[in-house]
């Protein structure tokens, strides 16, 4: 039941392209740079991947550095003022770049689902953590308060993207609302 972090954005995304990445700060004086906020799929950023900066479609050249500061170079960016100039772009891939596993959701397609617990409407995720232990779904109910359900099949029954609903067991999670 593992959330993909490829998208941190607030909203569901209504375009087919994910962020895997924001351009961080120039690395050299060759157009490379880091990569902020970087996608935990690091193949999408190998060398001959087609990404999109800042509205432009660009091949990724080589890709360096470690999973937590990755460096890319990009066709297209060859001096550190073209680095410049991306950074705090977000770095794009199509949605069908991403295959997933069975269990697996982008944290896009679970912010704005509602939450209920059977037939009982708890409330809408706002927000999906990343937590040590366990991802956890930022519940609000309808009187503005927050609910932490941890991502684990003990507390979420069933999660049904095309209804935008996820059935969670509140007793579990302790709010069970009796």
């Amino acid at each position: 039941m593992a959330p993909k972090r490829e998208s941190g954005s607030s909203s569901r995304s209504s375009t087919d392209a994910l962020r895997i990445g924001r351009v961080g700060r120039p690395h050299g004086n060759d157009g490379a740079f880091t990569v902020s906020e970087p996608t935990d799929r690091l193949e999408l950023l190998d060398a001959g991947r087609r990404v999109t900066v800042a509205g432009r479609e660009a091949e990724v050249r080589w890709r360096k550095g470690t999973a937590q500061r990755p460096l890319v170079k990009l066709d297209g960016a060859d001096t550190r003022a073209d680095a410049e100039e991306l950074r705090g772009a977000a770095i794009l891939v199509p949605r069908a770049e991403l295959p997933l596993s069975p269990g697996e959701f982008l944290v896009d397609d679970l912010v704005g689902c509602a939450i209920v617990d059977g037939a009982r409407t708890v409330g809408t995720v706002r927000e999906v953590l990343v937590l040590p232990a366990a991802d956890a779904l930022d519940v609000e109910d309808e009187h503005g308060e927050h609910i932490l359900v941890p991502l684990v099949g003990d507390a979420v029954r069933s999660v049904d993207l095309g209804a935008r609903r996820i059935d969670v067991d509140m007793g579990f999670v302790g709010a069970d609302g009796d």
